[in-house]
């Protein structure tokens, strides 16, 4: 597996197919593979003809990160995917982020308006403004000794993913910890680019997607039906909706 060195991190990703690229972010506690590669997204992309690149984010997955909340954040990760970016050489790219991704694409797209064609904010809707709860639970659950001691529900549902997925589980509850900057409504009405706000009809967490997109001029909401925040992510809903949105941009012309 590729890897590039952000800040002096060494990052791992995974670059696929050609034509013109789109660039995917994972969730918290996820990874490429996990969050992109499993449920077939890498496929279907490169199959419609497109260059998919897939960051693993600093502290997941198989890029190096460390248990120190400062050098997490969304802003940072954000910079990550930038010099992703700048290490293959791609000027513009669509970009896609689920949960966490999806606000790490909201600071790429805001501070490097120039390297996004367009965003799919998946599995975040008003959340991104608002906030998407108290981190606590969720941190403590990862340093738990064991699964058998975490008690809270969503904590519990983080460990055993963390688990699932084999991930640093220190890593992982620093990057809760960390910094959790928000994003306020102005700065949000400030992304221009085309934006499709993708949200399961039963994700609890996300927060109202039509709420967001009202925020932005050229935003457009997609509900996944019957999806949680957890399944939404591999919905056949959810893909068609993400294929056709990037194919009327490229007949629209969106370059």
């Amino acid at each position: 597996m590729p890897h590039f060195d952000s800040a002096g991190l060494r990052l791992a990703y995974l670059d696929e197919g050609r034509g013109e690229p789109i660039l995917l972010i994972h969730g918290f506690a996820s990874n490429k593979q996990v969050n992109w590669v499993y449920p077939g997204w890498v496929k279907l992309l490169t199959e419609t003809g497109r260059r998919v690149i897939a960051i693993d984010n600093r502290g997941h997955g198989e890029s190096q990160g460390s248990h120190k909340p400062d050098d997490y954040g969304a802003p940072a990760m954000a910079e990550d995917a930038f010099r992703l970016l700048d290490h293959l050489g791609i000027g513009r790219a669509d970009v896609m982020g689920y949960s966490m991704g999806a606000r790490i694409s909201a600071f790429l797209a805001l501070n490097h308006p120039e390297r996004v064609r367009s965003v799919v904010f998946g599995g975040l809707g008003y959340g991104m403004v608002s906030g998407v709860g108290d981190p606590e639970p969720i941190a403590s659950a990862l340093e738990a000794e064991k699964l058998s001691d975490v008690t809270d529900r969503t904590g519990r549902a983080f460990r055993a993913f963390a688990e699932q997925t084999k991930s640093d589980r220190l890593a992982l509850a620093a990057c809760m910890r960390s910094s959790r900057q928000k994003i306020s409504e102005e700065e949000i009405s400030r992304i221009r680019q085309p934006v499709l706000v993708a949200v399961g009809t039963k994700d609890d967490i996300a927060g109202s997607p039509q709420k967001l997109a009202a925020l932005m001029q050229h935003a457009e909401v997609l509900e996944i039906p019957n999806r949680d925040h957890m399944v939404a992510v591999g919905d056949k809903v959810y893909k068609q909706g993400v294929v056709d949105f990037l194919q009327a941009l490229a007949r629209a012309g969106v370059s």
